[in-house]
């Protein structure tokens, strides 16, 4: 018998929210594939909202989410690029506790295989807000699809060896 015991998916409960001036329920593509591929990876979806490209809205249904014992992780999408409007990474950053670096870093990489050079004018970011985990996504959905099957969707079961985010939940509010 293997060392290595085999591992039951432990779902999360997870919030989607899209960052927009102009999407409506009716066409949010990026939105609703993050909540297909959650839901498809036997997650739950606690909620979903539309917002304006506003920091203070932003940041207000980030922080009451972060207080929800409910949602473990938060999916954001739209507002990561570098016009005037795009303001989620302002938005969010200021709530982390903890920046994850690494994610956005190798978001960049990934995508890269994908988009080329335009892949430096993402400014994607996750980290964690007492005790939950935010992704700042992509408006695109193809970004959102390679941001899920690619990083997140493995970080969030907690099957992934040799290490995954969910493993960690339990410590995230340690002193």
């Amino acid at each position: 018998m293997s060392e290595k015991k085999s591992r039951e998916l432990i779902p999360v409960g997870i919030a989607v929210l899209t960052v927009s001036d102009s999407r409506t329920e009716a066409d949010d593509k990026s939105g609703k594939l993050l909540v297909s591929r959650l839901q498809q990876a036997g997650h739950m979806l606690v909620d979903k909202q539309i917002v304006a490209d506003d920091i203070y809205q932003i940041r207000a249904i980030i922080s009451q989410w972060c207080i929800n014992d409910s949602v473990q992780a938060i999916l954001a999408t739209g507002g990561t690029g570098i016009t005037g409007r795009d303001g989620t990474p302002e938005a969010i950053s200021v709530l982390l506790d903890k920046e994850i670096a690494g994610f956005g870093e190798t978001f960049r990489a990934v995508s890269y295989t994908q988009i080329g050079t335009s892949t430096m004018q993402s400014r994607a970011l996750a980290g964690v807000c007492n005790g939950t985990f935010i992704f700042s996504l992509p408006g695109s959905s193809n970004a959102c699809a390679t941001a899920w099957d690619e990083l997140i969707s493995k970080q969030l079961d907690f099957r992934t060896r040799p290490c995954n985010l969910v493993e960690l939940m339990p410590r995230l509010l340690e002193k």
